[in-house]
């Protein structure tokens, strides 16, 4: 599953071809398709304090700042809301989260971690959108946050399934670099494509 080929995106850089599938990372121990969006504050506050100690004793990079929560919920509606406008027809407030194809990148996130992979025929073409790369970075708020902005012509645009094809012609894909995780939340990246499924369709592909 999943054969790319080489390819030139809109900026110059060598990019994969369109995957056939996606991929779902979570950490071992944790069930998959969580969504902070779902916790309530006091909730999410006990989690991100759990999430803060895996990042201190080194079982994980990643990096979940206190106002993080805000940030998502923020980013999730300016998403849902360009999707909508896009014709999509979500059945979740927010969306289960996954990478196009698969990324080195966020595998290495955290040690031991796990993954759900789904063939894109069998995703619900009405609830599911994507973004180049991530939405955090797409939908651009991070600025009003503190964190760097770096706005690019594919930012701010919501992508349905059947206008994949068209957007990596014209866009590429990122290119996957795995291993730098010092710092990242500070920089600018762009490192794989979002898939979002705005429905619990894909629940049924749990372990």
């Amino acid at each position: 599953m999943g054969h790319s080929r080489s390819h030139i995106g809109h900026d110059g850089q060598v990019s994969r071809a369109l995957p056939d599938y996606v991929t779902h990372y979570y950490v071992a121990g944790r069930p998959p398709f969580l969504n902070v969006s779902d916790l309530a504050d006091i909730e999410w506050e006990a989690i991100r304090q759990e999430l803060d100690a895996d990042r201190l004793a080194g079982r994980s990079s990643r990096v979940f700042g206190r106002r993080y929560l805000e940030l998502r919920r923020a980013t999730e509606a300016k998403l849902r809301e360009l999707f909508v406008a896009a014709g999509g027809m979500p059945e979740r407030i927010s969306p289960h989260y996954f990478v196009l194809g698969s990324s080195e990148w966020f595998r290495g996130l955290a040690h031991q971690m796990h993954e759900v992979v789904i063939p894109l025929t069998a995703l619900p073409d009405h609830a599911t959108s994507m973004t180049i790369p991530d939405s955090m970075t797409s939908m651009g708020l991070g600025g009003e946050f503190g964190l760097p902005v770096e706005h690019r012509p594919h930012h701010g645009r919501v992508f349905r399934l059947s206008d994949l094809s068209e957007a990596i012609e014209e866009f590429g894909l990122p290119e996957d670099k795995p291993g730098d995780y010092a710092g990242y939340q500070h920089r600018t990246f762009e490192l794989y494509a979002e898939v979002q499924v705005w429905s619990d369709a894909v629940l049924g592909y749990r372990d």
